[in-house]
């Protein structure tokens, strides 16, 4: 096993990040490429500590890809016998491989080890041995997928749960109001973030009966609450945490994802369809570059699981190296802020107003 890697910061403060190895379409080699990026000058200067790399995963294939790229000695190795699949049910994930990259790196993190576990593998096996292992934090029941989107006047809005929880009652949504403003508060340094209900309709006579209750006892908490928002309300500057069950925000998110590769394969269609077209696109080439990186769905790369007694950033498992970069910066922000501790005070001061 390598020496911890350790890249410097300003700050004295450790910021000890695990990625699974074996996570993702394109793994273990995309995430290797993607700690490369990680280890390049310019990326630790972003956060107040002090960068240590490891990945966790089978030894006998990750060691060699390590050497092959001249990092073994800059990132620790984390043995793992086991890997999960894709089409693994968390269940199988959970009673089968209890060896796997996924669960050695959670017990790490549990056991302090490591400050983070960043994986692109399978969600619901992630989320089911983040939460047998790491546990959920003080008043939260249930964790949740928090995902950023963009917003105009290049803001950015958090919508929590992403899919972890298709059917929630109204506590689990207000729990989720509670750490996505919290999240937001760190990450954003927003002093108020304005959270939102996802609805059919702004007036307070919409939705099901477990809308209109979480509505109400929003209302009752000291959050920034704005009342119910809609599906057109997500890219504007209106709010700034959306919250919904799992089962709408991953039919939401994936519209999204859906959406942004229909316009730019549109656009791409139209401005290469004529002399004109191509000129025109050659003259606007600096905006449609622009937009095409705001609208990429990997520059917003990095779910966090919120709510767990520790910090678990779920990549998107499609993700290339450079989206498998945003991930682990997703995670090096939340150690850096504290964020675990931060939900758990903010649960605890809700409770007792």
């Amino acid at each position: 096993m390598s020496e911890p890697a350790h890249t410097t910061g300003e700050g004295s403060r450790e910021i000890r990040i695990l990625v699974d190895g074996h996570g993702g379409d394109a793994a273990p080699a995309m995430v290797l490429d993607a700690l490369q990026m990680v280890l390049a000058p310019g990326f630790s200067a972003q956060f107040s500590g002090t960068l240590t790399l490891g990945i966790v995963g089978q030894e006998e294939v990750l060691a060699p890809l390590l050497r092959a790229r001249g990092i073994d000695s800059r990132v620790s190795l984390i043995p793992a016998t086991d890997v999960i699949g894709m089409c693994d049910s968390p269940s199988h994930a959970l009673r089968r491989k209890k060896d796997s990259s996924i669960h050695v790196g959670a017990r790490m993190v549990r056991d302090g080890y490591w400050d983070a576990l960043v994986s692109a593998g399978n969600t619901g096996a992630l989320m089911a041995i983040s939460k047998l292992v790491l546990k959920t934090l003080p008043g939260i029941d249930r964790p949740a997928i928090a995902s950023m989107i963009p917003a105009v006047d290049d803001g950015r809005t958090l919508m929590l749960d992403a899919g972890a929880n298709s059917e929630c009652t109204s506590d689990h949504l207000v729990q989720f109001a509670i750490m996505g403003s919290c999240y937001m508060q760190a990450t954003e340094g927003l002093d108020a973030p304005r959270v939102g209900l996802l609805n059919i309709g702004s007036e307070d006579i919409k939705g099901t009966d477990v809308i209109k209750l979480t509505s109400s006892k929003l209302a009752e908490t000291t959050l920034n609450y704005i009342g119910n928002v809609e599906g057109t309300d997500l890219f504007g500057n209106d709010v700034d945490v959306v919250v919904c069950d799992g089962f709408v925000g991953n039919v939401a998110l994936k519209t999204m994802e859906g959406t942004a590769r229909f316009l730019a394969h549109s656009m791409k269609k139209e401005l290469t369809s004529g002399v004109v077209a191509k000129a025109g696109a050659l003259m606007a080439r600096s905006a449609l570059n622009r937009f095409k990186d705001r609208v990429n769905p990997g520059k917003y790369n990095g779910a966090p699981l919120l709510g767990l007694n520790g910090i678990v950033v779920k990549s998107h498992g499609g993700a290339d190296a450079e989206s498998f970069v945003s991930a682990v910066s997703v995670a090096c922000r939340e150690v850096d802020e504290n964020l675990t501790d931060r939900i758990t005070q903010s649960v605890q001061e809700m409770v007792e107003s």
